[in-house]
């Protein structure tokens, strides 16, 4: 293998605290898809770079028919397919001996007996001291089984600072409603303690949202502009262009309002808004995110029609192609009243952003991917440049890109060349891409070492999940108490329905052209 971790000169200085500490990686579901497109990519990706640490292993645990051998292939096609670097075929060997599978169901006690057993051999064989991550990509409803037979099994070590370390990642959705999500939390917290548990959400694993903490307390210029004073409005979007494709049978049980704003678009939000934390722990940053999400103004029956749009895609094209509307989707219900669209106007009841508002949108069929934050700041006085009425200048706006092409950019007015004054816009671009030479390590990447070091800052904690449900809960019920057997419909491959147009458009706003 390359240059391990111990020996990578950019470690230099670290804490030990920080560095990934030899481990296994358990991978529940270690079969699946997002074993094959991300999980195994990402810990390649790693590998290539020197990242991992000398003792290490992945052991997939899942119900398919494979073998070590086959896993590998299996992990193989996925690297080829996914990875952000090319296969290395002198490099392969050295990585996929690392790579291992057990068969065995979630729900039967003897196969935990086989998985331990299998343990013991893996960690022999590399020298691993008994740490192990178990990492659930596996559906919300087995969660609850798993933790359990892992406790009972023995595989989970008490955090009594002599034992190896147990941690686990447990994918998002937590729950599909609050008592949902509190049960799972339940009986995660029954068989782990809470600082063994890492709920992912692989948005905070991006650079552009891991920059934002950066960009906002690591410049000076940033932080006095950042209130109601100077900043008009927030807009926050996350745009696929894809429909629901394999995973249609989750989503018409989920929609975009559990599927994208309960989890990504809501912690997006706590970054931008957050209070200043007093130091790098994990704990203060999180708690001045939770702090945002109890500031949040609820949005109850009786002002969710005029908070909230949700809407459906329907017949159109996309890339040249005709595309069928939502509800002619495979295992989808004809019947559905699942939204594929969201929009959303959300007020932050504290000092700084009182009277702002965050108008967020996201939906599934719309003309490109990409995810965008924007912070449009006030417009200058109707004096000098902006004396006009009928021609005003176009208010700064400060645009983070999260995908595809991470980066930021600001725009500001300038004076055009010649005799005359004349003012245009333009943009002050930075990318990551074009400005370091290569492209960023995938959020997986980063959030995979982040557990192997026990770092906890870019996860979810409890509170936070609870939280976020609490103010989610509010708009479901009022959906459920309406009954609606029809949604405004959008057609495929536009930026959602006119509703969502009227939505900013009735505070004299527009939703801004990605």
């Amino acid at each position: 293998m390359r240059e391990g971790r111990q020996d990578n000169p950019l470690m230099a200085g670290l804490k030990d605290a920080q560095r990934p500490q030899p481990c296994t990686l358990v991978i529940f579901g270690g079969g699946g898809d997002l074993s094959r497109r991300k999980l195994l990519p990402a810990l390649y990706n790693q590998a290539l770079d020197g990242e991992l640490p000398a003792n290490f292993a992945v052991l997939g645990f899942a119900f398919e028919e494979m073998n070590d051998e086959s896993y590998r292939e299996f992990a193989r096609d996925g690297v080829e397919k996914y990875s952000r670097q090319p296969l290395d075929s002198e490099f392969w060997p050295d990585f996929e001996v690392k790579l291992h599978f057990q068969q065995g169901s979630f729900t039967d006690p003897k196969a935990y007996e086989q998985l331990k057993k299998r343990l013991d051999e893996i960690e022999a064989k590399f020298g691993i001291p008994g740490n192990r991550i178990y990492y659930l990509a596996i559906p919300p409803a087995l969660i609850e089984t798993c933790v359990q037979q892992l406790n009972q099994a023995g595989l989970v070590m008490p955090m009594d600072g002599v034992s190896p370390f147990s941690r686990i990642i447990v994918e998002k959705p937590i729950g599909r409603d609050l008592a949902s999500a509190r049960r799972i939390n339940a009986s995660l917290c029954e068989n782990f303690d809470e600082q063994q548990i890492y709920r992912i959400d692989h948005y905070l694993g991006k650079e552009t949202v891991q920059n934002i903490l950066v960009m906002r307390f690591g410049n000076a210029i940033f932080e006095p502009l950042w209130n109601s004073r100077y900043i008009d409005h927030v807009q926050i979007t996350v745009a696929e262009e894809d429909g629901v494709g394999t995973r249609a049978g989750y989503y018409d049980k989920a929609g975009a309002l559990r599927d994208m704003v309960q989890n990504h678009i809501l912690q997006l939000l706590t970054l931008i808004a957050m209070e200043p934390p007093w130091s790098m722990d994990a704990n203060v940053i999180r708690d001045s995110r939770q702090d945002v999400l109890h500031c949040l103004r609820p949005i109850d029956r009786n002002n969710v029609e005029q908070s909230v749009v949700r809407a459906q895609y329907g017949a159109g094209f996309w890339r040249g192609e005709e595309v069928p509307g939502y509800r002619r989707e495979e295992r989808v219900d004809n019947a559905s009243t699942t939204e594929t669209f969201v929009a959303l106007k959300v007020f932050i009841d504290n000092w700084r952003w009182s009277g702002v508002p965050f108008y967020i949108r996201t939906g599934k069929r719309m003309p490109k991917r990409a995810s965008e934050i924007a912070i449009q700041f006030k417009s200058v006085p109707p004096i000098m440049f902006n004396a006009d009425r009928n021609h005003p200048l176009e208010p700064n706006v400060l645009a983070l890109s999260i995908q595809p092409n991470e980066g930021l950019s600001m725009r500001i007015a300038t004076k055009l060349p010649g005799a005359k004054v004349r003012i245009y816009p333009v943009m002050m671009d930075f990318r990551y891409g074009s400005t370091f030479g290569e492209r960023s390590p995938e959020a997986y990447e980063r959030l995979l070492l982040d557990v192997m070091a026990g770092d906890a800052t870019l996860f979810m904690r409890r509170d936070s999940v609870e939280s976020s449900w609490i103010w989610i809960q509010d708009i479901l019920d009022a959906w459920a108490d309406n009954r609606s057997r029809w949604l405004p419909e959008y057609e495929a491959g536009t930026w959602g329905p006119l509703e969502a147009d009227r939505l900013i458009e009735t505070d004299g706003r527009k939703w801004r052209l990605l």
